[in-house]
């Protein structure tokens, strides 16, 4: 613990803190309902028909949206910011890789993949980098689940992802349903699908941007528990984050 941090600190007797326990796990049972309402919420949003056929180019080549649900019958889709097309000096991500934010999230829930599988649930990342790129990537990190690109179709910028050039100039683009001035082309987000075999149809069930993917970041959930939370600069947020072979003393953890 650092100084500052001490500094900060109440310390107390063992039952003066198991008090000062008690009282904070009763917020931490009515945040847990109110949680599990939103959830509830959540899973009973309407749904939304997708009418227009999306095609994908995998590591097995090309692909449709259902095919992408590989016999499940719920899928999640993560956009992962990677556009060697549209990469600059400006971008969080290059021409290589994806924004290091975006392989922190893919880092997190890499694991996960093979758990989701058995409660019929298919979960992938999306980019608009072309296949090759992501593979290359793959390999880097070591992930193996599946990452498609959506190229230039309008899969994307359909999921509210990806704004045009015109809009990033007049600040008129829209990003987690609100107005945006955010001065770069690609943007993460999460976007949930249901299909349906027996009527052979796919719904757009649920989407979420911005701070409402910080749930799928398990790293975060473990930082929150811990003295100095997150340790994050309000204006500056993640950029202490790093792709995982970046870190200083990325040679001590590399999975290499």
């Amino acid at each position: 613990m650092s100084t500052a941090t001490l500094q900060r600190a109440k310390i107390v007797s063992h039952d003066d803190w198991i008090a000062e326990r008690k009282a904070l796990l009763a917020k931490e049972k009515e945040f847990t309902r109110l949680r599990d309402e939103l959830s509830a919420r959540r899973r009973d949003l309407p749904w939304e028909r997708v009418t227009k056929t999306y095609v994908f180019d995998g590591p097995g080549g090309a692909e449709t949206l259902e095919q992408l649900f590989d016999g499940r019958s719920q899928l999640v889709v993560y956009h992962a910011m990677f556009d060697p097309k549209t990469a600059t000096a400006k971008t969080p991500y290059t021409k290589d890789a994806p924004c290091s934010m975006c392989s922190f999230w893919m880092d997190n829930f890499e694991r996960v993949v093979v758990h989701l599988a058995h409660r019929d649930v298919t979960l992938i990342a999306a980019s608009r980098a072309p296949v090759e790129k992501l593979e290359a990537y793959k390999k880097r990190m070591g992930w193996t689940f599946k990452w498609v690109s959506v190229g230039d179709g309008d899969f994307n910028r359909d999921c509210g992802v990806t704004l045009t050039a015109e809009e990033i100039a007049n600040g008129q683009g829209e990003y987690n349903y609100a107005r945006t001035s955010m001065p770069i082309p690609e943007l993460p987000g999460v976007s949930v699908f249901y299909r349906d075999p027996a009527a052979q149809q796919v719904f757009h069930t649920y989407s979420t941007y911005a701070r409402g993917i910080d749930m799928l970041n398990v790293a975060y959930h473990y930082l929150d528990i811990v003295p100095r939370g997150r340790d994050e600069e309000a204006k500056r947020g993640g950029r202490w984050v790093r792709r995982r072979d970046e870190y200083a003393d990325t040679k001590a953890t590399s999975c290499h």
